[in-house]
């Protein structure tokens, strides 16, 4: 059974309004129509109940106009949604808060337009001001609130008003890493306990950890609905797939820059997890550079580092001639689990950074041995017991 449906959903807006200025009175006698912007074009899915759904893409790819739609904030131009349950919506940051009054009083206002009854909110009050982490401020006007503590209190709101759908747009990209991890843990528990939540973020690696469903926008269109990795490697093949550092000029007042990088592996099967790799990274030297250290790094969908091949590792470094070369990294077993991979390529000296190449190639990693977490290890096993041995004496 589904909790949500859009059936053939389109949102249409206007752009390039006159406004009200009288020099623009004439402006209203042209028949010309005004341009417009399809934001969602003919977008259809199903949630089903109990479901964590993640959306995904490009600023502008139309999701937060989705969760809009949902909310009742706007409606569609064309096509049908369908909502079953309870619904609630963290859209727009401080949504519902009236500057002057303080955080206690908006709790009770916004938690009573959430269709929260008065006694609900008062049972739940201390738990929302504990969960918030504003307890400090709880009774000072929330104008004198930070960002961060303007979503911290609306989420604590919502996530206390145990609705059968739950809409969530960009809750984590604000407040702290302690708040982070609480926001994470509650919508693990509303998850178990069944509720339907629609979560849009650029944080790729929280979609992959909630969700078990994603979807990918592009300019208003659906273009794919599947396993959140599946989802994100695409999203990922579209980003940086076409990125590439070769053919680039040389920048001739670098000591040295890095030109090239490219990644092999002897396997027929390609670059697979759990078997061997070697990066090859090719550079240019105007001069001869003394201790030189070369880094591949390969970060996450989220932006973080995940790993990095350099010679530092080794403890020796390396004194690059005039010309160019090329420097070849052997990893044996290759840790990092399916899918893409950004990477930066960089060159220093004795702490001095030579050259840095910011997101010039990716790394595609398929399906080799399994890794149920972030990371393939390589391990073997043995059992013993750990009781005592008693002495078996055999009669004669």
């Amino acid at each position: 059974m589904f909790d949500l449906r859009l059936n053939g959903v389109c949102k249409k807006y206007k752009v390039g309004a006159h406004g009200n200025s009288p020099k623009r009175w004439y402006r209203s006698l042209v028949s010309e129509a005004p341009p417009v912007m399809w934001a969602l074009q003919n977008v259809s899915f199903d949630v089903r109940e109990g479901e964590t759904l993640g959306i995904v893409g490009h600023n502008g790819a139309g999701k937060t106009t989705i969760l809009k739609l949902l909310s009742g904030i706007t409606t569609p131009t064309r096509g049908e949604i369908q909502i079953r349950g309870r619904l609630a919506a963290l859209v727009e940051v401080g949504s519902g808060f009236h500057p002057e009054l303080t955080g206690r009083e908006n709790i009770y206002l916004h938690g009573a337009m959430l269709g929260m009854r008065r006694s609900e909110i008062a049972r739940k009050m201390d738990s929302i001001v504990e969960f918030s982490g504003v307890d400090r401020y709880i009774d000072v006007p929330v104008k004198r609130y930070s960002s961060g503590m303007y979503v911290r209190l609306g989420f604590a709101i919502v996530a206390h008003l145990d609705p059968d759908i739950l809409l969530l747009d960009e809750v984590l990209a604000v407040g702290d890493v302690a708040f982070q991890a609480k926001c994470l843990e509650r919508i693990t528990e509303l998850r178990k306990s069944c509720r339907t939540i629609i979560f849009v973020s650029h944080d790729l690696a929280a979609v992959y950890r909630v969700c078990s469903r994603a979807i990918l926008l592009e300019r208003g269109h659906v273009l794919l609905d599947g396993p959140p990795r599946e989802v994100i490697d695409e999203y990922q093949r579209m980003t940086f797939g076409t990125q590439d550092s070769s053919g680039k000029k040389f920048d001739p007042e670098k000591e040295a820059e890095c030109l090239n990088v490219s990644f092999s592996s002897s396997d027929m099967g390609g670059i697979r997890t759990g078997y061997p790799m070697v990066a090859h990274l090719s550079y240019r030297a105007a001069e001869i550079i003394p201790d030189a250290i070369f880094r591949i790094s390969l970060y996450w969908p989220s932006g973080y580092l995940c790993a990095q091949f350099t010679n530092e590792s080794s403890g020796s470094a390396l004194t690059l001639q005039p010309g160019e070369g090329s420097i070849d990294f052997h990893c044996p077993i290759l840790p990092v689990v399916p899918g893409f991979y950004r990477v930066d390529l960089s060159i220093e000296t004795n702490g001095r950074e030579l050259d840095l190449k910011q997101r010039c190639a990716t790394l595609c990693v398929e399906t080799g041995k399994a890794a149920p977490g972030d990371f393939y290890i390589e391990n073997a096993w043995s059992i013993r017991s750990n009781l005592p041995s008693i002495p078996i004496s055999i009669a004669r």
